[in-house]
């Protein structure tokens, strides 16, 4: 040791924390996190909507390609209990996903005769509106349930105090499908 102080009087340094230094670093943390969970939910709720559009683009499309590829009529509906597989049902009212079936029936809407194609549930489950019905035929061109040629949306939200935000537009257009956020406050597609 130096200056020869013998080595039993050297006191050693405080281990650990003082109560100052731990509650400094407690009310930092918080901040943090009051000014993060805002952010976070904006991003979950992005990738929730994201997703779910994603999901409705796939549905869309694979009609649209099996009702070329089999020269037949095929349908995409809403539908609340999308997993029940051949017993499921297209309906308008609160939706948890989309059907896809060949429509050998021609009355767009899922049932005995019809093949179904692809189910699938979106998460959340988010707030359908639009056009809950949109049918492909061998041409390849969307149309709706009374056969006119499609130009139309499929509104897709989250009920949450941001609604341009938590919005995505589904377009559907006879001859094609793309996503897009609404533009005005008041979350509309157009």
């Amino acid at each position: 040791m130096p200056w020869g102080i013998p080595e039993t009087h050297v006191k050693a340094p405080p281990r650990g924390f003082t109560l100052i230094e731990l509650l400094v670093t407690l009310a930092v943390l918080a901040i943090v996190v009051v000014a993060g969970v805002p952010g976070f939910e904006s991003v979950v709720n992005g990738n929730r909507l994201a997703a779910a559009a994603n999901e409705t683009v796939a549905a869309l499309q694979t009609a649209r390609m099996e009702a070329i590829r089999r020269n037949r009529r095929v349908a995409v509906c809403a539908s609340a209990d999308a997993n029940a597989g051949a017993s499921a049902t297209c309906s308008a009212a609160t939706p948890d996903g989309w059907l896809v079936f060949v429509d050998n029936d021609r009355n767009g809407s899922f049932g005995t005769g019809d093949v179904l194609l692809r189910s699938s549930t979106l998460d959340g489950p988010p707030g359908i509106g639009g056009a809950s019905v949109v049918v492909y035929r061998s041409d390849g061109l969307a149309r709706d349930a009374a056969g006119e040629l499609m130009d139309g949306n499929i509104r897709i939200a989250i009920d949450t105090r941001h609604p341009v935000q938590n919005v995505r537009c589904v377009a559907v257009r006879a001859g094609g499908v793309s996503v897009q956020s609404p533009t005005s406050n008041n979350a509309v597609c157009s």
